[in-house]
């Protein structure tokens, strides 16, 4: 059992977990403003393969972040232009741009870089480790926490950040209250539509990052499908959280430690195809637990039945 369950494996969740929490953290803020956006698994999927092109071309990492971002809210502008001025079913929307992200850097990857399946290159650079002062010489603490991508500290920091901007700005409110009742947001001088733009827009923002992360942050290389099933644990994990920042990360946490389990236990000779799986059993048991909350009834209301 020691083996199993040791610093690694929780050093290993910490890594897992940040792409799950940074898609879920952007899924947590198109629910606040009624939206319920399926399409996280594209988005992140986008940002993935779009960091692998800016870093190939570039040469520089923080570029090839920068560049995940932008592709990633062109693509999320697409989607919120389809659900919000277009009155689309945004759960429609979200179905539809997973198959197109799929399909796209699918055909992009031979456009390209004229190879199928995946993409890799020698002598491109990923995501630097920080090992923290101080921290990093503590027993146990230091051997979880330090050592991992910039991106990995920038996903625990945002949580605090949003949760912060979500509760405590008044532009946080404007967003819930857009959420909780548009009618009634209208009528007191709030553009509900750029209200909801602006959601779509961090939530590309966060995918982006959460895409640069896992083609570069956990390996440097771009694999078709290669966000296999994460942008749906990350939705789980927003409806887990009650769409709160601080409940995602706790969530996320459940669902990245599976993913760290689930390779650890391929170490111990057991089939890979159970061992793969685990992760999407925990979310099935997860969704056998969750409970409905107001704030996804008021965003399936806002978008679903009745467009």
């Amino acid at each position: 059992m020691q083996h199993l369950l040791d610093v690694s494996l929780f050093s290993s969740m910490i890594r897992m977990v940040a792409p799950i929490l940074l898609a879920a953290l952007g899924g947590a803020i198109c629910s606040r403003v009624g939206l319920f956006n399926v399409g996280l698994e594209g988005f992140v999927l986008v940002g993935a393969f779009s960091a692998i092109v800016g870093n190939f071309y570039t040469g520089n990492v923080l570029a090839a972040v920068l560049i995940a971002v932008a592709v990633t809210m062109l693509f999320s502008l697409i989607f919120a232009y389809i659900s919000i001025h277009l009155q689309a079913n945004v759960i429609v929307v979200g179905i539809s741009f997973n198959f197109l992200a799929l399909g796209l850097t699918a055909f992009s990857l031979r456009a390209i870089f004229h190879v199928k399946g995946a993409f890799y290159d020698k002598n491109m650079i990923g995501l630097p480790k920080w090992d923290i002062p101080f921290i990093k010489d503590i027993p146990v603490v230091g051997e979880i926490i330090s050592g991992h991508s910039p991106l990995v500290y920038l996903a625990f920091i945002l949580v605090f950040v949003l949760q912060y901007f979500l509760f405590k700005s008044v532009l946080g409110f404007r967003l819930i209250a857009v959420g909780e009742n548009p009618v009634a947001s209208k009528s007191i001088g709030i553009k509900v539509n750029r209200m909801q733009y602006l959601a779509v827009l961090i939530c590309g923002v966060l995918c982006g990052l959460a895409g640069a992360q896992l083609s570069l942050g956990q390996v440097t290389m771009f694999t078709e499908g290669m966000t296999a099933g994460r942008g749906f644990i990350a939705l789980v994990a927003t409806m887990l959280g009650q769409a709160n920042p601080i409940g995602v990360m706790a969530s996320s946490l459940l669902f990245g430690l599976m993913d760290a389990f689930s390779i650890r236990l391929q170490g111990f000779s057991l089939p890979t195809h159970f061992t793969q799986m685990l992760p999407y059993v925990v979310t099935l048991l997860a969704m056998l637990f969750f409970r409905r909350s107001n704030y996804l009834a008021d965003a399936q209301k806002a978008n679903g039945s009745s467009r």
